[in-house]
């Protein structure tokens, strides 16, 4: 128990230090004390240290500190998607995109891209409402599918009806990239992820979902724990399998939609993270959850910094750099467990 307390304090103490990195790091470095200076200003009205530029509490206010909590606030909640999915299913690989989340969200912000469509009370959030429509839409069809075809809902069943569904809808999207050809360039960089000009008005839209469904996934620890045992065991006493597994799985499309239909799709990250945090932290759930959360935002902040410094002034659509690293990993957990068995 006190290694766990110590994992947690040194993983919380890393994601503080990430946070600091992501501010600061960029083609203007802001030094941590001018940054703790301008925050504390901003919260507290304290005297800002003198031989701060203006320029810097602008780009630290306005730019680094927005950008820098959305792709915490993205990576936690991906990951957090990622670790109910590999439980629910059984399945160290099963992830939202499996069940063809990030395919239908792309045919949603496809069809804003293409058509120019913009909800008048909504403007610029046009378009993450029709990915999250269309994300859980199609999460939507994919279970009720199952369902008619296995009354159990087995996981196979699940997990290769949503690839179908998947390679039927990223078929639509190639058909909508190929009509809309004057659009393509920005539906590949939506489809490849950045986190560049996004505002404090994403982050203050996109917090409190992701608060409220993570807690929402923590109420459901306990069955969760013991899905993974197996679902004849969790049945046998008093869980409601089919029911649970709705709830689960839909509210992880849920986190995994929203989260993707701000910066567009981002791979590999849900499926990282809940690998390596049971690696230290073990399979209890209320550990395993909130700690997902803070590993994938933190593994998130490195990879935009990454994206935003490595090919500086330009910049990499932060989802190359997550398959860079990711696809890898993917290899590596899939042939593990084959040699395991």
């Amino acid at each position: 128990m006190k290694k766990t307390k110590l994992y947690i304090l040194f993983s919380i103490l890393i994601c503080f230090i990430v946070i600091v990195m992501g501010i600061g790091v960029g083609s203007v470095y802001v030094s941590p004390r001018d940054i703790i200076s301008i925050v504390m200003n901003k919260l507290f009205s304290t005297p800002l240290i003198h031989d701060i530029p203006e320029a810097s509490v602008s780009i630290v206010l306005n730019l680094r500190i927005p950008r820098t909590l959305l792709a915490f606030i993205v990576g936690g909640a991906l990951a957090v998607s990622g670790t109910v999915m590999q439980s629910v299913l059984k399945n160290p690989l099963a992830s939202s995109y499996t069940l063809g989340v990030s395919s239908g969200a792309s045919v949603g912000a496809g069809i804003v891209i293409i058509t120019g469509v913009s909800i008048p009370f909504l403007g610029m959030f046009t378009l993450p409402l029709f990915g999250l429509i269309f994300g859980l839409l199609t999460v939507f069809l994919a279970v009720s599918f199952t369902a008619k075809l296995d009354k159990n809902m087995s996981n196979n069943t699940i997990i290769l009806v949503g690839m179908v569904f998947s390679l039927f809808i990223n078929a639509i999207l190639t058909l909508m990239s190929a009509l809309g050809r004057e659009h393509i360039q920005q539906l590949i960089f939506w489809q490849m992820g950045s986190f560049s000009s996004r505002e404090w008005s994403s982050v203050g839209i996109l917090l409190p979902i992701v608060i409220i469904g993570v807690l929402i996934l923590m109420r459901y620890s306990r069955e969760l724990d013991l899905m993974t045992f197996g679902e004849e065991q969790a049945s046998a006493v008093g869980v409601e399998i089919n029911k649970v597994k709705w709830i689960l799985l839909g509210l992880s499309a849920a986190l995994t939609g929203s989260a993707i239909s701000f910066v567009g799709v981002i791979g590999f990250i849900d499926l990282i993270a809940p690998h390596v945090v049971r690696r230290f932290f073990g399979s209890s759930h209320k550990i395993v959850i909130p700690m997902s959360m803070f590993v994938g935002g933190a593994f998130m902040v490195v990879c935009d910094l990454v994206a935003r410094t490595i090919i500086s002034p330009s910049e990499l659509p932060v989802g190359a750099v997550t398959a860079l690293i990711g696809a890898p990993f993917f290899a590596y957990v899939y042939f593990s467990k084959r040699k395991v068995r």
